[in-house]
């Protein structure tokens, strides 16, 4: 193989590799919301998105508060009641696993850093056609306080 020919395709197959190892949000079904809340077993503070995996305990019930939390007013204004108040308990007990958000918003949003042990409590999707539990947090809610990963806060 011609030496130039292979110093410009390696570079794009690293970042190909790269880019197919990090999966879009779109396998994750927006139609309906799920309250998962459990003890944390593992943290991954890590990018492209943190994740913590959530032993969630069966017959989980909603909280009563759930869907007149406090939200900040630029999700407020978009779809923070609808997803909240339709949310659902989690389909099936067992441990999930939890997609975050990248860093920077969870750092930007102030949210607390959970450990090994803590309660989560955190209102997502879900990805209805895989064997395995993996949710996409859209809200973290921690001490009463609901913290949105979609966006960075406004200001």
């Amino acid at each position: 193989m011609n030496r130039r020919l292979f110093l410009l395709a390696v570079p794009g197959t690293f970042v190909a590799l790269r880019a197919g190892a990090h999966h879009g949000w779109s396998s994750f079904d927006e139609t309906q919301a799920f309250y998962f809340e459990g003890k944390v077993g593992a943290l991954r503070w890590q990018n492209p998105h943190a994740e913590a995996d959530l032993e969630v305990a069966a017959g989980l019930a909603l909280p009563a508060e759930l869907a007149r939390l406090d939200v900040p007013a630029q999700q407020a204004t978009v779809d923070a009641a609808r997803i909240l108040g339709g949310a659902k308990p989690a389909p099936r007990a067992g441990l999930w696993t939890c997609e975050l958000a990248p860093l920077t918003r969870i750092a930007a949003w102030q949210v607390p850093e959970p450990r090994v042990g803590d309660r989560l409590a955190v209102v997502g999707y879900i990805r209805p056609q895989s064997p395995e539990l993996r949710m996409r947090a859209e809200f973290v809610i921690a001490d009463g306080r609901v913290y949105p990963l979609r966006s960075l806060p406004a200001g």
